[in-house]
Parts: C-alpha cells; sequence; structure tokens
C-alpha cells in the first residue's frame, strides 16, 4: 500500500476508537515500519475518496506484473482507472510489485 502524503500529525485532530485486540494486532502485523494509525488514516481517505467520487489512482500500469481473469463477485473499482466493476462481470486481478492482488478492469491494461 503507498502512504498517502497527509498533514502533519501535529496538525492532526486526536481522536479515541476502539478496535478488538485481534484486529489492532492485524494493523499492526500488516503497516509494518509505517505504524498502524498511518494505516488506518490511509484506508479512511481511500474509503472517504471512493465514495465521494474524488477517487484518484495508487497505481500505475508498471505496477502490475501479472493479471488472471476473475469475475467480480461484489462491487469492485479498477486501481488504475477508478471505473467500477459490477457484481458478475469480468474483471482482471492484478498482481503488483509488492505482491498485491488488486482489482484492474478489463479495459484497463490494453493498448
Amino acid at each position: 500500500m503507498h502512504t498517502i502524503t497527509r498533514t502533519s500529525t501535529t496538525e492532526m485532530e486526536v481522536t479515541s476508537i476502539r478496535l478488538e485486540r485481534e484486529l489492532k494486532e492485524k494493523l499492526k502485523a500488516i503497516a509494518g515500519n509505517q505504524g498502524y494509525q498511518a494505516l488506518i488514516r490511509d484506508i479512511l481517505w481511500n474509503y472517504v475518496q471512493q465514495k465521494s467520487g474524488e477517487w484518484k489512482p495508487r497505481f500505475s500500469r508498471d505496477d502490475i506484473r501479472a493479471s488472471i481473469a476473475a469475475t467480480a463477485q461484489q462491487e469492485e473499482r479498477c486501481v488504475l482507472t477508478g471505473k467500477v466493476i459490477p457484481p458478475q462481470q469480468p474483471m482482471l486481478l492484478g498482481l503488483t510489485k509488492h505482491g498485491d492482488m488488486v482489482p484492474l478492469s478489463v479495459e484497463s491494461l490494453a493498448g
């Protein structure tokens, strides 16, 4: 996951959130050196951008190492184009340089 540049932490508001211990430990493990609070902010910003129509691509075609054909089981959003992929529609799963599997629209790698 690419870290999004945001406001410095000294300019942020302190917010308390209760998380299950297991969830917090899993977030810490995923975040590694990034820190789980920064990871949570990235997750929340991505969600807000998707839901508000302010989506910005986090990946480029150069980040995709391989792709396989798939069928969306729920609504997905292509990480390259931002295009919504409806449930039960053809899509691709792209393997990134970092080992993540990400949703891709069928036409996103064409050309």
